[in-house]
């Protein structure tokens, strides 16, 4: 493989000089710059990525760590993110922790070995990162998408989770449904905890009994909307109505009911949250709550750089809004 000293030989120039015409930041002459083009292009060298980042100590290169899952919410979430990350010139490099804490941590101390210029989070809170791994790097920021597992110098970014909770669950109410039940989330997450939250808000203002049984904790999966609409069908006295967690859990919750041939909404009322893609295209499209996919995206990755240029601001904390978007299913 070619190296900057074979081209400034066969150029007959100095390696400095061969730097400046491929960064462009110093005068060359024409004639030195076609010569130096010349040689590069005969000996097909190619800059190193990471010799110019260690000398600039930047890589222009954000790591993120998400838990995989079937949830659509997490693919288009990391679109946003990757979109953004190129939009302002930066390159995003994904680790997937499978939930598995021995791999989180391991795929930690790649990306901070790796020297990426930031780091973003997005993991259950049933697996903490290792603080000795963090501290170890502690120069590299790091925002935390929608949790907040430890008290350190993260920014955080979490979407209003008790607020939606509790519009979702009101919209229901408002119109005229009184057995509401709530398929949650998994409890080590906190959106879903605020999310069950909200709903209990809501029940509670309106002065609505929460049945025995009409709380069940779900695992954002469609699996997991699936067996918790069949356990809430098999009940005495099923609802009327459900508030699931989110959409993926929906989706399930729609094919329980179809099962059991029932339609929605004349036999079960059913508003979802996240507002993927593919809730608009359900028969009939998912009423749910729109969370703001794109806007968390590139918010994390501005506070992100606006953190690796000023290190030493005031820790965020910064919620973005939900909405209602009501269409056909409640």
């Amino acid at each position: 493989m070619a190296t900057m000293k074979d081209v400034a030989k066969m150029a007959g120039v100095s390696t400095s000089t061969v730097s400046h015409v491929i960064n462009k930041d110093r005068f060359v002459s024409n004639a030195i710059r076609e010569r130096v083009d010349a040689a590069i292009k005969t000996l097909n060298y190619a800059p190193s990525a990471l010799a110019r980042s260690l000398k600039l100590n930047q890589t222009h290169t954000i790591g993120m760590l998400i838990t995989a899952s079937s949830n659509p919410f997490y693919s288009e979430l990391v679109r946003g993110v990757e979109r953004s990350c190129f939009e302002r010139g930066y390159s995003l490099v994904l680790c997937n922790t499978d939930g598995d804490e021995q791999r989180m941590n391991r795929n930690l101390e790649t990306l901070l070995q790796k020297r990426v210029d930031g780091l973003l989070l997005l993991c259950t809170e049933t697996h903490l990162p290792s603080p000795d791994i963090m501290s170890r790097y502690p120069s590299i920021p790091t925002v935390m998408m929608d949790w907040s597992p430890f008290d350190g110098e993260s920014d955080v970014i979490q979407d209003n989770s008790l607020l939606g909770g509790e519009t979702a669950t009101q919209h229901l109410i408002d119109n005229s449904y009184t057995r509401i039940a709530c398929i949650t989330g998994p409890q080590d997450k906190t959106p879903a905890r605020l999310r069950l939250e909200g709903y209990r808000n809501a029940m509670n203002r309106a002065g609505l009994e929460i049945h025995e049984g009409y709380e069940i904790i779900g695992d954002f999966e469609f699996q997991g909307g699936f067996t918790a609409m069949n356990l809430l069908l098999a009940l005495d006295e099923p609802p009327h109505a459900v508030f699931t967690g989110n959409d993926a859990m929906a989706v399930g919750a729609y094919h329980a009911l179809y099962q059991a041939g029932l339609k929605v909404p004349q036999d079960m009322a059913v508003v979802g949250y996240d507002d993927i893609e593919l809730a608009r295209y359900m028969t009939p499209p998912l009423t749910t709550i729109h969370q703001p996919k794109d806007e968390l995206g590139e918010l994390a990755v501005d506070v992100l750089i606006h953190r690796m240029a000023q290190p030493t601001l005031d820790k965020q904390r910064l919620f973005l809004t939900p909405e209602l978007v009501v269409r056909g299913s409640a």
